[in-house]
């Protein structure tokens, strides 16, 4: 890879700025001072450090989020701010998008990367990749409700849903539910329960697949993912 594209890709500016750090000797490729940005390098072999620090190459960036209420799962929007613009700057120039949506006033786990195949696998309805969500009912949830979730619900537009997996933490005029489900359709969670006549009033993500949201991570806050937690969604069947 050449010298110039590696540091354009790693936040140091466009290739004409790469050449400025170059002239002002900032760039050294294993202890050299490097002069033309044009030279090849290999970054899993050769040390490359800008002002004394090593750069860590990366082509993949890999964020857990705690999604705040009022944030759009988007890349830009005209009017909303998006998960996105929460990013630090220099994660944002890794060009990133969230990992399927949750809804403007839905918290909770978001995966945010710029690894479209990861992304694939993840979202593809072939791979039933399950998805954990905590919410707030206005209504009473009942026995009968999880039987009808386990079959599948018709929704306001005649879609049947595959099954979901309803549990009951709390029934009563306000209840607390556990529910699983492998889809992602708009609005899902929120128009099954309207298809049992009950109303969500909160919604969380909790999990995906098997990445479980970080209880440390206030909202809006995120954090990389480690590499157990990333080996065990590549690695999923």
């Amino acid at each position: 890879m050449r010298l110039d594209k590696l540091l354009s890709n790693m936040g140091y500016g466009s290739r004409k700025e790469v050449k400025q750090l170059l002239k002002q000797k900032a760039v050294t490729v294993d202890g050299a001072y490097a002069k033309d940005a044009a030279l090849h390098v290999d970054p899993d072999k050769q040390e490359v450090s800008v002002f004394g620090e090593r750069v860590n190459y990366t082509e993949f960036v890999y964020f857990m989020m705690n999604k705040p209420p009022g944030v759009i799962s988007a890349t830009e929007d005209l009017r909303d701010e998006t998960v996105i613009e929460l990013l630090e700057p220099l994660h944002q120039h890794f060009q990133p998008f969230p990992v399927g949506r949750l809804d403007k006033d839905t918290e909770g786990l978001l995966l945010i990367t710029n690894d479209g195949i990861l992304a694939h696998n993840l979202l593809s309805p072939k791979k039933h990749v399950p998805k954990v969500y905590y919410a707030q009912i206005e209504g009473i949830v009942t026995e009968e409700d999880c039987e009808k979730f386990a079959q599948g619900v018709e929704l306001d537009d005649g879609y049947v849903t595959k099954p979901g997996e309803l549990i009951i933490l709390k029934s009563a005029q306000q209840s607390e539910i556990e529910l699983t489900i492998q889809e992602g359709k708009f609005h899902q969670v929120k128009r099954m329960f309207e298809a049992v006549g009950k109303r969500v009033t909160y919604l969380k993500r909790l999990s995906m697949g098997s990445l479980k949201l970080d209880d440390s991570l206030a909202l809006g806050e995120y954090r990389e993912l480690t590499a157990e937690e990333l080996a065990c969604l590549q690695n999923r069947d």
